[in-house]
Formats: structure tokens, C-alpha cells, sequence
């Protein structure tokens, strides 16, 4: 099968179902006091809202309705919840999201998620939201890279596709999805007044510096640096648009560096094409929802005005 082939393929993966038991060592009455005190503020009503990095395609265990949405019982927002004294949460994710299924329903092949800002209202006091990867066109992307990358390992046949005509496409589909973000930002703040509201970013997919993991991996050393180039820029609009609409951004990114899906099984926090534990390809498994959601948590506990 030619290279170009195998790695689409490889992007469609699906692995089975696993579950683990992780056995801690009681924590001394010191440090329980301390974690105690770190704690966010209790919180009332927590809706979360967004795409497959927030649901947890095919993480242990999948739930909820419709089943089209992948969610899982160990995506950040059910840790989030778990990390906090919640009274009531409400997991509104689903896979393939874009900000156009905020305000709208989402067809997936298993049921239709109704418009995710619908869970909102003046009760709600605390609101995660990621959102921002589809809009840009995340699947095809990695679709178009592991099918023109490895054609050129020394090139970079994937940044030429998307910045041949003199300027980069995938620049320009940042700069358009900016003011979508915007606009879902006023929404989630107009239909819940008196909630924290987190806009939360996207974990680094690919290796900080150097040059990737190929084949393994099927980017080459150009095209890594590219794709890296690609997420900073949105992540760096998704905390613009955070700022200007006066909520909080939830940096994963630099958590994340060195458990992207180049570093070794058992460290890495996001699967590669051919994932090695139970996730999505490209998508954060059990261990990068839980370090997506120990920055959530994060970014409560030093002041939170939740209530």
C-alpha cells in the first residue's frame, strides 16, 4: 500500500474500548489540609461546552446522548466536576463542534446534539467552552498532511499545499474564526450573567521544538514545524479573543509540552495517527484529559469568583 494511502488509513483508526485502576498512597493529613486549601470556591450549576477535545472521543468510558457526540466519563469536564464541590453538571460536548453548533443543533451519525448554548441560563455559574479546531478545518488537515507529507520527508509538502498561492490558508482560516469566537463568547455570557466563564485552548499536538517523530508520526521535519506554527496561532487568538471579552483562557498548551504524540507510550498526553491507547487519532487520551483538566482547575483555584 503506498505510503500516502497507509496514513490515511491510519487517521481513521479506531481502537477498542480499555478501563485502569490507579492505586494512590494515602496523601498525610498535611498535605490533605493544604490540597484542601488550594481548593476552588464550591460551584453551583457547571456546564461545559465544545468539540471532540473537550468530549473525549473514544476515552473510557463513552456516555451520554446522543452516542454521535463520543463523550466520556473521563473527559476534562467530568474531572473538573469531580475536582469541585458541584451541585449539578451538564456536559453539552460534542465531537466534530464547530462554533456553529453553539447556537445550532449538530447531526452526527448517531443522534443530534441540540444547540450546546441552550444548556445555559441564570443559574449557571460556571461555563467551559472549547471550540475553534473545526473551524479552521482540524480533520482535513491532518487528512491533507498524512497524505501529502510523506511524499516529501525532506520537505514540506503540506505548508507548500496551504501557502503556495503567496499566502497561508491556514492563517487566513485563524483570522475568520476569530470573530466567531467572539460572537460565542457574548452569547455564552449574555445567557449566563453570573458565570466564571474559561475559554480553553488546545494542548500541544506535536513536539515544542525539533524536528518530530517520522514516520511514526508521517510529518516531516518541515511540515512539523509548520503544523506547530498552525496551533500556536490559534491558540494564541482563541486568549486574545479570551481577553477581549473579559473571561478567563485556560493555557493546555504548555502543560503539555513533551506529551505530545511524538513522546513515548505512558508520557504522551495526545495519540498519534495509529493510536497505542484507547483515543481518537491525534485526540488526548486519559492522561491528557487529565492534564487538560488539572489546568481548569488551575485556573480556579488561585482566585475563583465562582459561587
Amino acid at each position: 500500500m503506498p505510503a500516502a494511502r497507509m496514513w490515511r488509513a491510519a487517521a481513521s483508526v479506531v481502537v477498542a474500548l480499555a478501563t485502569g485502576v490507579l492505586v494512590a498512597s494515602p496523601a498525610s493529613a498535611q498535605e490533605q489540609a493544604q490540597d484542601k486549601a488550594q481548593q476552588p470556591a464550591p460551584v453551583g450549576r457547571y456546564v461545559a461546552m465544545g468539540d471532540s477535545y473537550t468530549a473525549g472521543p473514544l476515552v473510557p468510558i463513552q456516555t451520554g446522548k446522543p452516542v454521535g457526540c463520543l463523550r466520556s466519563t473521563n473527559n476534562y469536564p467530568a474531572l473538573v466536576a469531580k475536582g469541585l464541590a458541584v451541585t449539578t453538571a451538564q456536559d453539552v460536548s460534542c465531537s466534530g463542534a464547530t462554533t456553529a453548533n453553539l447556537a445550532g443543533p449538530q447531526r452526527t451519525g448517531l443522534g443530534t446534539n441540540a444547540a450546546q448554548l441552550d444548556a445555559l441560563g441564570p443559574d449557571v455559574s460556571l461555563v467551559t467552552l472549547g471550540i475553534g479546531g473545526n473551524d479552521i478545518g482540524f480533520v482535513s488537515i491532518v487528512a491533507e498532511c498524512a497524505t501529502r507529507s510523506p511524499l516529501k520527508p525532506t520537505g514540506a509538502a503540506c505548508r507548500d499545499h496551504y501557502t503556495g498561492t503567496g499566502s497561508d490558508e491556514l492563517a487566513t482560516r485563524i483570522d475568520a474564526t476569530a470573530p466567531r469566537i467572539a460572537a460565542a463568547l457574548a452569547a455564552v455570557t449574555a445567557r449566563a450573567p453570573q458565570a466564571h466563564v474559561l475559554l480553553v485552548g488546545y494542548p500541544a499536538l506535536l513536539p515544542d521544538t525539533g524536528d518530530g517523530c517520522f514516520p511514526f508520526v508521517p510529518f516531516s521535519a518541515g511540515d512539523v514545524d509548520y503544523l506547530r506554527g498552525v496551533e500556536q496561532k490559534l491558540n494564541t487568538m482563541l486568549a486574545d479573543q479570551a481577553a477581549a471579552a473579559g473571561v478567563d483562557y485556560v493555557d493546555t498548551y504548555t502543560p503539555s509540552i513533551g506529551h505530545d504524540m511524538c513522546a513515548d507510550h505512558g508520557v504522551r498526553w495526545i495519540e498519534g495517527l495509529i493510536p497505542t491507547s484507547p483515543a481518537a487519532p491525534a485526540h488526548p487520551n486519559a492522561a491528557g484529559m487529565r492534564g487538560m483538566a488539572d489546568a481548569v482547575l488551575g485556573a480556579l483555584a488561585p482566585s475563583s469568583n465562582v459561587a
